[in-house]
């Protein structure tokens, strides 16, 4: 009897213990189906509704991006984006242009001289052609230059012809006047000239013109002299200043007796202008010679302006002076004897100035200083001795090198 109560209350105990479980598992289930059927509508509450009205109007429904939530909230953990890096520094603003003021670069330039060359035979005086770069040296207060550029200068010319035309005596006026028309001749269609003349002053007859017409023209004004004086210093100083207003290479053809009477400045003050210029070369031409040898032989009592006596010794001081200014300068000075050598004198000038060597370098010693630098040009051969030039006939004929002997190494202000 016990074993059969045992075996019922075991039966019945199982099958209670059967529906414990079976309630459990029935009450876990319905828990987890109640939280899977509320959390589409919390996930739902958190999203803007897409039918709110804006302006009275229900705003299309927006589908949903792809890839996943938008935002932190839901079931699942979405990680934080990185910090974004910081952006750039901002770049320094430009600077700011100011009106009126227009943008430039600064350059520099090292200096550059250039040296006119005239090269002749030292007994005829013509011209030696075909010169190489390797046959001249240049030498700087004794220290050798390398030579940049070089060239064969032939081109029009631009000229002053300055004219000693004074109540002094009638032989000089007269050759003054046959060696003025005789340069003249000598002139080209592309040629600039100016005439003046000087007794007490200058006086511009006609400024820079390609017109031989008017050249000729000012040179017939030149019929009753006016002073005695012959301020020579000053009306040079005068050409000189003005003709530093012109670009390029210039030329003074000065016919002269070399007589200076009454001028304010002294020969030390001219002598510092013709150095302190630049690109004029001077080419004095003597007058007067029978004049002057006459008066070497016989007391002549000759006076030049302001009652001066002139005697042998002033020629010779003159005749100097203008050998002295042709030489600073590269230019040669003239002492003709007779009226038949004036075309060929003048035909040697053209020649001089449109057949001569050009040449520029870099000095050494690149500082504008203010001071007078010495020059010195030399002409060699090819294996560097002594130049030779034989004739036709195949003689030997020395040779005259003719350059500027020194400039002054300055500012410029263009």
């Amino acid at each position: 009897m016990l074993n059969s109560r045992n075996s019922v209350f075991s039966r019945h105990f199982r099958a209670y213990r059967t529906w414990v479980w079976v309630g459990c598992l029935a009450l876990i289930l319905g828990t987890v189906l109640a939280l899977s059927q509320d959390q589409p509508a919390a996930t739902q509450s958190t999203q803007p509704s897409s039918q709110a009205p804006d302006n009275g109007k229900p705003k299309q429904d927006v589908p949903a991006e792809a890839g996943g939530p938008t935002d932190n909230v839901g079931p699942y953990a979405i990680p934080k984006k990185k910090a974004e890096e910081p952006p750039p520094p901002p770049k320094p603003p430009a600077p700011k242009k100011i009106e009126d003021i227009p943008d430039y670069s600064l350059k520099v330039n090292v200096p550059l001289v250039n040296v006119d060359v005239l090269v002749t035979t030292k007994d005829g005086g013509q011209f030696i052609p075909g010169l190489k770069k390797d046959n001249f040296r240049v030498a700087e207060d004794g220290v050798q230059q390398q030579i940049k550029n070089f060239g064969v200068s032939q081109a029009p010319i631009t000229a002053v012809l300055l004219v000693e035309f004074a109540s002094t005596n009638y032989s000089f006026m007269r050759e003054a006047l046959e060696a003025s028309y005789a340069f003249a001749n000598s002139l080209k269609k592309d040629d600039w000239v100016a005439v003046a003349y000087y007794d007490m002053q200058p006086h511009i007859l006609v400024d820079f013109t390609q017109d031989k017409k008017a050249v000729y023209g000012a040179l017939n004004q030149l019929r009753i002299p006016g002073f005695a004086e012959t301020n020579l210093f000053d009306a040079l100083y005068d050409t000189l200043d003005r003709l530093d207003r012109v670009e390029g290479k210039k030329y003074i053809i000065l016919v002269t007796t070399g007589i200076d009477t009454f001028s304010k400045l002294t020969l030390d003050k001219i002598m510092k202008k013709i150095k302190d210029t630049k690109d004029i070369t001077i080419f004095p031409i003597s007058v007067g010679f029978l004049v002057r040898e006459y008066c070497e032989t016989h007391p002549c009592g000759y006076t030049h302006g302001m009652g001066i006596p002139v005697g042998h010794m002033d020629y010779l001081q003159g005749d100097n002076e203008m050998r002295t200014f042709a030489a600073m300068t590269g230019g040669r000075a003239y002492f003709p004897r007779f009226q038949a050598e004036y075309p060929e004198l003048f035909g040697d000038i053209a020649n001089d100035i449109r057949n001569q060597y050009t040449l520029s370098y870099s000095p050494t010693n690149s500082k504008l200083d203010g001071t007078y630098r010495k020059l010195k040009v030399e002409v060699v051969s090819g294996d560097g001795g002594p130049l030779k030039v034989k004739d036709q006939k195949g003689k030997d004929h020395k040779i005259d090198v003719v350059a500027r002997e020194g400039y002054t190494a300055k500012h410029t202000v263009e």
